[in-house]
């Protein structure tokens, strides 16, 4: 789809926050109809962030929130582990990555990113 480097540009901010929140490269994906930005994470896990149901929106501060998904490819096919839908990109990555570290999903090779290794077991849940 030839519109990717358009919404890399008008979703750098968000790029560049996933990529210093995971340390690892982020890219905007083909994504059904659509595009999404994706993370690779070892063990063929992945997080895709989108900011309509359909991907992503043409305008960067679309209402409808972000969608964050981590996910793992299995042969038969993509397992969805967690997902959040918040008003901003981060609180969705933080509550994701809380999903799976929380319900024994998480690869302890993956938490080896800075500051991911250093967030586990500190969540304030709000109460």
């Amino acid at each position: 789809m030839p519109r990717k480097k358009e919404h890399a540009d008008r979703y750098a901010d968000a790029l560049t926050a996933l990529s210093a929140a995971t340390h690892r490269p982020t890219h905007v994906v083909n994504h059904g109809d659509g595009y999404a930005i994706r993370v690779d994470f070892a063990f063929d896990r992945f997080l895709v962030a989108t900011n309509t149901a359909a991907g992503l929106s043409d305008d960067p501060d679309a209402p409808d929130g972000w969608l964050v998904r981590f996910c793992e490819t299995q042969d038969s096919g993509v397992r969805v582990l967690a997902e959040a839908h918040r008003d901003w990109l981060v609180d969705a990555f933080d509550a994701v990555f809380e999903t799976v570290d929380r319900s024994g999903e998480w690869i302890e090779s993956d938490a080896h990113l800075g500051e991911l290794v250093q967030q586990r077991g500190t969540y304030d849940s709000g109460c």
